[in-house]
């Protein structure tokens, strides 16, 4: 199987897809999956834009909207998590994962589902010590703080991700796991970006539950984003000696190293992205205790029998083959022609969650009051005005960071 993988998309699909394409004439060959590691930027039209967090010169729709609309379809099936530059708000309709497009699925806040034989998982956002141990408690429309937090990884997605036995292939992740540069070439990292050199010695380059999940999960391929570099490592486990194979990749551009094309053993296609039974096990028994105010999860309310949790979701995917849910509009599509003035719920129920619950027997609560726990529709906070800027200097900004160099003093990026 060839795959794909793309570093930060910033809502560039045509151009990504262009060049598979371009790839696959040149060499008379066909790509089977991309996987994109953040920063997609699903943008469907101008109101996503208003939980997009990026500096305001990079508000634009890009070309997500098209194959949201159905005007384009993407030719390559696509697998992606979120990072810090995301449309929020649509991707919390899809929190467990769901298509955010024909042919383009999202992992969900974490996830992992199967791709042939293949067995994919993903964490999406970036690690900032003072979220981690929050409940979801951002709901759209955000403010100038929470259009930010609602991207930090959660101490919930992770655990739930830790409880997972069966080898994983392949997992992705927005930031690096910290420490990652031990098992590579960090000299030469260094040399190209010398602002590096103080985090990697203080141990605050990347993230730290994405470490402890590399060192639990031992997948054999780990690929990650954000810091705009390509950078590999072979990271070899003392305990039983597997190898995971690691790889960063820049943002889509002229000139950056944004794209790389493996083939890995696999079954004969054709292939498809499959519904995982370990994972929706682990998701049925811990939505009992998903935490969505401020406070953290009270894991030791759970019960944690998963393997009487499978056998209960085997029967349930078998009756639909492990298939999931069709794609839904739930907006309408930007529009070139026209600007939407239609009131659009802050949070809609998209169908696909709603059937994969029903599914599980789990209760809907992605509209639960982040102040009271309950289950009630209210705005969370008030929209950030029109020119409000996002940017942060804890953040790695969009743009190439060898452009600036007062990065090297203000950027304390958030994994810190």
């Amino acid at each position: 199987m060839k795959i794909a993988i793309e570093g930060c998309m910033h809502g560039d699909l045509d151009n990504v897809y262009k060049t598979i394409q371009h790839h696959e004439q040149i060499h008379n060959t066909k790509v089977d999956l991309l996987l994109c590691c953040g920063d997609f930027q699903a943008v469907r039209n101008e109101k996503d834009m208003d939980s997009l967090s990026v500096p305001m010169k990079y508000r634009e729709m890009k070309s997500f909207w098209k194959y949201y609309s159905g005007q384009e379809v993407a030719p390559v099936p696509t697998i992606f998590i979120g990072g810090n530059h995301e449309a929020s708000n649509y991707l919390w309709e899809l929190y467990y994962g769901g298509w955010a497009a024909t042919n383009i699925y999202f992992l969900g806040y974490a996830g992992v589902v199967k791709f042939g034989n293949l067995r994919i998982g993903g964490l999406s956002g970036i690690y900032n010590g003072r979220d981690y141990h929050s409940g979801h408690f951002e709901r759209p429309p955000y403010n100038r703080n929470t259009i930010r937090s609602v991207y930090h990884v959660r101490e919930y997605d992770v655990q739930k991700l830790m409880q997972l036995e069966e080898p994983l292939d392949i997992f992705l992740s927005h930031d690096w796991p910290v420490g990652i540069t031990d098992y590579g070439d960090s000299k030469a990292l260094i040399q190209q970006k010398p602002y590096f050199q103080e985090e990697i010695e203080a141990r605050t380059l990347g993230s730290k539950p994405a470490a402890l999940l590399l060192e639990k999960l031992k997948p054999r391929y780990w690929f990650s984003a954000h810091l705009h570099c390509k950078f590999a490592a072979s990271v070899q486990h003392g305990s039983d000696g597997s190898v995971t194979k690691f790889l960063a990749l820049d943002k889509c551009g002229p000139g950056k190293k944004f794209l790389q094309i493996i083939e890995i053993e696999s079954e004969p296609g054709p292939f498809e992205v499959l519904y995982d039974e370990e994972w929706l096990a682990v998701t049925r028994k811990f939505n009992s205790v998903f935490p969505l105010t401020e406070r953290r999860a009270n894991f030791s309310s759970a019960t944690m029998n998963v393997q009487e949790s499978r056998e209960w979701v085997r029967k349930k995917l078998e009756e639909r083959q492990f298939k999931p849910f069709e794609f839904v509009k739930t907006v309408p599509a930007y529009n070139p022609s026209q600007r939407i003035f239609d009131s659009i719920p802050e949070i809609p129920q998209n169908p696909q969650t709603l059937s994969l619950l029903e599914l599980l027997g789990l209760p809907y609560l992605l509209d639960t009051s982040p102040v009271t726990g309950e289950r009630t529709v209210i705005p969370a906070s008030p929209a950030p005005p029109s020119d409000f800027q996002t940017y942060d200097s804890e953040e790695i900004p969009i743009d190439d960071i060898d452009e600036t160099e007062e990065i090297a003093d203000d950027t304390r990026r958030e994994e810190a």
